[in-house]
């Protein structure tokens, strides 16, 4: 569903298929439309899309918000019958607006939020400019802030919600050539431990899920001997998968989970510990 014409994002790197574990998914099938729904930014690729997919095998009904990659969204919907696939860049707050307006009138309401939409940039401090830092703070850290705004009243009125942000290890302890990426994802657990505070009266958790070196398109500059050394730093000894985080985010968003709030969830093999 195609709302506005926007920019191509930066790419973002990806890894081995041969270091993912097997996912194991139940055959698909329309979940009910009286299921709790979620809305996931970034949710065409990597984590997003994985989490698209076990949200959905769980029985939510999913919309995934997507910034320019048109087939990769339209192939999702068709995997996932039911899944609502709206164009957005989360940057900006008109966009986002329209965007969570289009996914209301789908699916009725949003009982969970996944902020995952990123971008990512690997550069020298002293070469970064003033358009790369803003528009690094504008989609990973700004973005949340649009998204958290718009779900959070009717989470209020109904005195229940769950909203998951998406950071990384180097938000938790910094990345040298990542200063902006990190200063961004740094800024989402800020975000995440004080709205936790402030929105736990009204029933709603707001949990972070910070991951280690994953298997995702985010990894694509990376070459093999890189994906190894990296594999081999790791005390698990591989590269995480996309599905392992989004089991993680799945379990957030659970009743299971409704005692856990504003706490940083590092899903990174023992790299960052």
């Amino acid at each position: 569903m195609v709302l506005e014409k926007q920019p191509e994002p930066k790419a973002e790197p990806a890894r081995p298929a041969a270091l993912r574990p097997a996912q194991k998914l139940p055959q698909a099938e329309r979940p009910a439309q009286g299921g709790r729904c979620v809305l996931i930014s970034g949710g065409d690729r990597g984590i997003g899309a994985a989490a698209a997919r076990r949200f959905y095998h769980a029985g939510y009904r999913v919309a995934v918000l997507y910034h320019s990659n048109a087939d990769a969204a339209a192939a999702l919907e068709k995997e996932l019958p039911g899944v609502v696939a709206v164009q957005c860049d989360v940057a900006s707050r008109p966009s986002c607006e329209l965007a969570f307006r289009t996914v209301e009138q789908a699916l009725g309401r949003v009982d969970v939020l996944v902020s995952n939409a990123g971008i990512a940039q690997q550069k020298l401090f002293t070469d970064i400019t003033p358009a790369e830092w803003q528009r690094m703070l504008d989609v990973n850290l700004s973005g949340a802030f649009h998204l958290c705004q718009l779900v959070l009243p009717g989470m209020i009125r109904r005195k229940a919600g769950r909203i998951l942000t998406v950071s990384s290890m180097w938000g938790q302890t910094g990345g040298s050539c990542e200063v902006h990426y990190s200063a961004a994802k740094a800024g989402l657990i800020g975000l995440t431990k004080a709205l936790a505070k402030e929105e736990g009266p009204s029933g709603i958790t707001v949990n972070c899920v910070a991951p280690g070196v994953i298997d995702t398109d985010m990894m694509a500059a990376f070459t093999a001997e890189d994906k190894a050394a990296l594999a081999e730093e790791t005390p698990v000894g591989r590269l995480g998968s996309a599905d392992e985080v989004a089991r993680l985010l799945v379990f957030l968003a659970s009743e299971d989970a409704g005692y856990i709030t504003g706490q940083v969830f590092g899903v990174n093999g023992g790299l960052v510990i």
